[in-house]
């Protein structure tokens, strides 16, 4: 049996359109499938857990999860399954960014994805890859895995704002969806206030001065594929943690070009450090994101690198 998650809203519901082209191809193929689609932000978290659990009880040895959707979707499915290492996970992504698609090497269609999908699934089981996958921890006892990033500061707020952003639904009716994280990054820069702090890379401890945003990276883009650590690789068992501190604000604005053209990690002011885990330490509570996802204000923050997490069906 092959387990479906569908946002139909994603991409300011092209996801719908999507989901009717792929339902028909299973259907003319004979292919016997559950589908779920979600309703609310959350959903596909719980929706995970529950189809993982009726995927046990029915005693399936091969557990295939496809998610139709964005990085959102994809995140709140590796959060909502117990046991990652007993499932494999197809993306058909139909988001805004798509970061982790692009950082798999998933292009093409939604029909040209589901066939790579369903050719991994005859292969058999020990078809498809392993990538690693980071988790953020804040607060008392609170956890979230992450696919693509987690961050701090400037690359939060900007997520935080797209989650509600009138300008992303007018951009993707345009198909121009990737507009939205620079033009609100810009917008938000100069709002924002910077704070101070301390950073841990395993053993070694950094001074922050006016940190402007730090990024765990697991893949090499996040926003719409802005090249925050472009040597990243999500199957070395680190986090490629991009940082911006020290720096004026407005010279910032002048370093997104190079910023975008993955030209900036010897600019002053910039670092990308690889490590296992990191550690923040802030002087004053700032956004922090998971894939995009809105996770709080915080002051005291770990990143942390899971080997080999997650199977993706490739």
């Amino acid at each position: 049996m092959l387990y479906f998650i569908v946002n139909e809203k994603a991409r300011s519901g092209k996801g719908a359109a999507h989901w009717v082209k792929v339902r028909r191809m299973l259907r003319e193929r004979g292919i016997a499938f559950l589908a779920w689609t979600t309703e609310y932000e959350g959903h596909a978290l719980s929706l995970s857990r529950k189809i993982y659990e009726r995927a046990v009880q029915n005693g399936d040895k091969d557990i295939c999860i496809v998610v139709m959707g964005g990085d959102g979707t994809v995140n709140e499915v590796v959060n909502g399954i117990p046991q990652l290492s007993e499932v494999r996970i197809g993306i058909l992504p139909v988001g805004s960014g798509n970061d982790l698609a692009r950082g798999l090497g998933i292009r093409g269609g939604v029909k040209e994805n589901m066939e790579r999908i369903l050719s991994c699934i005859q292969e058999g089981p020990e078809c498809g890859r392993c990538m690693d996958l980071g988790e953020v921890r804040w607060g008392e006892n609170q956890s979230r895995l992450f696919a693509i990033s987690a961050g701090l500061g400037l690359d939060a707020l900007v997520c935080k704002k797209a989650m509600t952003s009138r300008v992303k639904t007018f951009l993707n009716r345009l198909h121009l969806g990737k507009l939205t994280y620079l033009i609100l990054t810009v917008q938000s820069l100069f709002a924002m206030t910077t704070t101070e702090g301390v950073v841990r890379y395993d053993k070694r401890e950094r001074k922050l001065t006016g940190l402007i945003f730090l990024a765990a990276m697991n893949h090499r883009a996040e926003g719409g594929g802005v090249p925050m650590a472009p040597k990243a690789d999500a199957a070395d068992g680190k986090l490629s943690v991009c940082c911006a501190h020290g720096i004026p604000k407005w010279r910032t604005f002048l370093c997104l070009p190079l910023l975008v053209a993955a030209r900036h990690t010897r600019l002053h002011g910039f670092s990308v450090e690889n490590c296992a885990a990191c550690e923040v330490k802030l002087a004053e509570p700032v956004v922090l994101h998971a894939d995009g996802e809105y996770c709080g204000d915080v002051d005291h923050v770990q990143f942390l690198c899971c080997p080999g997490a997650l199977r993706v069906l490739l």
